[in-house]
């Protein structure tokens, strides 16, 4: 026995205790992993020295291994907390330094639209375009839009429906052939919202006449005013087969004429449409014995939006959701991976830095390959046992009062030789 064991002794279990002091220090901290004091035994090696009666001089700590087990994962009310269910690691950049990686999520938008966490350091993912295109390759700091997105002008109608054959033909003998203000002179009618260049709302009203057997009249209004001419004449003649089934004119879709709707409720000009701006597509109605009724009534236009809310999808794609009910992609965040996680350096802010032994990550977006999924509005807690790491501590404290003891007992041998008379 000699004093160099007991201090050998000494050192790894307080170097053991300091693990475990922070390891409980962060049994909060999100994101966080625990870690593990790994010792090994030393023996004193001699040049011709036997080793089978070889008595070791005591311990050494080998490494702090860090645990990258999963932690739970818990809901929050923050849209921009963010978890990692499965392997891999949000990256973070401060635009000069090589990234950084964290597994703790939780991220805000700074003044210039970055997605940031509490140190800073901007996440990192891929691009959109304008047209919410993500673009895949290199990764960047992640920047969200603050422009509104601009209006789009209606293009394309589809209407699907059935008109019921079992009801009267309702079109006047003489002229003029349908009055809107008199519903006598038409069947069933229909509304839908478009939208002009501008992005101004549109009221389109369609009146159904049912003019012979198996033939119905299609007539429309802008903002109260006639589509057709004065007095106005129908946008198209649907044609039904015997049994009711798909029309068989028109074929396909039409083009509505030039129109000038009226001016709005508030009282202002819309922009007029164009003969040819819009086509109409009827060719999914139907004429059955049952009642009249739209089940699919949809345009491609859109009024002008501002920036709203963001969602972010388990894939890692950020949505940005406008006032006018579009959304779009801003891009899709990247996350990365380790053949060796154990390897990788702690630099502090929930963060490591990449090493040698890490080796080089692996990138890729959330759910591909071995990398986990995305949650939104969650955050992984930490993974330390409480309960482990209490009884991990009185076990490293009864560790070093033993090896205290060994030194007592060593200073008390090495009296009674000092003694000796």
């Amino acid at each position: 026995m000699s004093f160099q064991q007991g201090l050998s002794g000494l050192n790894a279990t307080a170097q053991n205790l300091q693990i475990i002091g922070n390891n409980i220090a962060n049994a909060s901290t999100y994101g966080s992993k625990t870690a593990r004091g790994e010792f090994s035994d030393v023996y004193a090696a001699a040049l011709n020295g036997s080793g089978s009666h070889a008595i070791g001089i005591g311990t050494t700590l080998s490494t702090v291994a860090q645990q990258f087990t999963q932690g739970n994962i818990s809901t929050t009310e923050n849209p921009m907390d963010l978890a990692i269910n499965g392997a891999g690691f949000f990256q973070v950049t401060d635009g000069k330094s090589p990234p950084l990686f964290t597994r703790n999520g939780q991220f805000k938008v700074d003044r210039d639209g970055y997605i940031v966490n509490n140190g800073g350091l901007r996440l990192m993912g891929y691009s959109a375009d304008a047209q919410g295109l993500v673009q895949p390759g290199q990764a960047v700091a992640l920047q969200l839009p603050t422009a509104g997105v601009n209006p789009s002008p209606t293009r394309e109608i589809l209407m699907e429906m059935n008109l019921d054959s079992r009801r009267a033909v309702t079109e006047p003998a003489a002229a003029p052939k349908i009055d809107f203000a008199d519903a006598e002179t038409y069947n069933n009618a229909t509304s839908l919202t478009i939208y002009d260049v501008k992005g101004q709302e549109v009221a389109l009203t369609y009146f159904f006449q049912k003019s012979a057997g198996d033939k119905w009249n299609v007539y429309a209004t802008a903002n109260g005013v006639a589509i057709g001419g004065t007095p106005p004449a129908p946008l198209a003649t649907i044609e039904f087969p015997d049994d009711g089934s798909a029309p068989t004119a028109p074929a396909g879709p039409i083009l509505l004429p030039q129109f000038s709707p009226g001016p709005n409720a508030a009282g202002a000009d819309i922009v007029p449409f164009a003969a040819g701006d819009i086509s109409l597509d009827l060719t999914k109605a139907t004429q059955f014995g049952s009642p009249f009724g739209v089940t699919d009534l949809r345009q491609d236009g859109f009024s002008a939006g501002l920036l709203t809310a963001i969602t972010i999808e388990s894939n890692g794609i950020v949505t940005a959701r406008y006032s006018n009910g579009r959304s779009r992609p801003a891009g899709q965040i990247e996350i990365a991976n380790f053949r060796n996680p154990q390897g990788l350096q702690p630099v502090g802010n929930n963060a490591w830095a990449r090493t040698y032994a890490s080796g080089d990550p692996v990138a890729g977006v959330p759910g591909d390959s071995a990398l986990g999924n995305l949650q939104s509005g969650a955050l992984e807690e930490s993974n330390v046992d409480l309960t482990g790491e209490l009884v991990s501590m009185i076990t490293a404290q009864r560790a070093y009062q033993a090896n205290a003891q060994t030194i007592k007992t060593q200073d008390q041998v090495l009296q009674t030789l000092l003694n000796l008379r």
